[in-house]
């Protein structure tokens, strides 16, 4: 009965004794961002909150953000960047703070958000003639520059025109650049085949 009593008395004492997670071996803890900072083992990244749990499991498709504090996943707007590798060809998407994929990969490339959305390559598929002798359809993909919203909705196209790409892996070994950048919440600075730039507003 007196083991009984210490004990009983000892879970009101001591509720969280024992049950503090600890981990370690990390090989890079990044600065807090958003409530949340990325944590690197063993060449996956996951993401902790303010109590040191994990809140987005190690996982290796999380894209990595250059900033002064070194090179890391970072959330921005609660959405974080992953990358989804197929037949040779990067395909960018977006996950929320609880690891939950909300935007699926299928730009060409991407950025984080940023003020009113992210900048985005979004590609599209036509089917322009059929190859009778080989029983294929003929295709041509184009990627267009976009603005997205926090959803993955289209907000605007910053190159309407669109850009002819190869999707294969060896002529786009890389992520194609982008030509444009946001420079304040409602406009867009983008830059032509000339090397001149030219200012969009971002339309809501």
């Amino acid at each position: 009965m007196k083991k009984a009593v210490i004990l009983f008395v000892a879970i009101l004492l001591f509720p969280a004794f024992g049950s503090s997670q600890i981990i370690e071996n990390l090989d890079y803890i990044s600065p807090f961002n958003e409530g949340v900072s990325a944590i690197k083992k063993n060449n996956q990244w996951a993401f902790i909150n303010n109590d040191g749990d994990i809140v987005v499991n190690f996982r290796d498709d999380l894209v990595t953000t250059k900033s002064d504090d070194g090179n890391y996943p970072i959330f921005k707007k609660g959405r974080c960047l992953i990358v989804n590798i197929k037949e040779g060809i990067s395909y960018f998407g977006y996950i929320n703070i609880s690891g939950e994929t909300v935007i699926e990969p299928r730009f060409l490339n991407a950025t984080n958000f940023n003020n009113n959305g992210a900048i985005a390559l979004e590609f599209t598929k036509e089917e322009i003639g059929k190859n009778t002798a080989l029983g294929k359809s003929i295709v041509n993909y184009r990627y267009f520059e976009v603005v997205i919203d926090t959803d993955g909705k289209v907000k605007n196209y910053l190159n309407p025109k669109g850009v002819n790409v190869v999707l294969d892996k060896k002529f786009l070994r890389e992520p194609p650049k982008f030509m444009s950048k946001q420079i304040s919440e409602n406009l867009v600075a983008i830059k032509n085949e000339n090397g001149k730039w030219s200012l969009k507003k971002i339309i809501e």
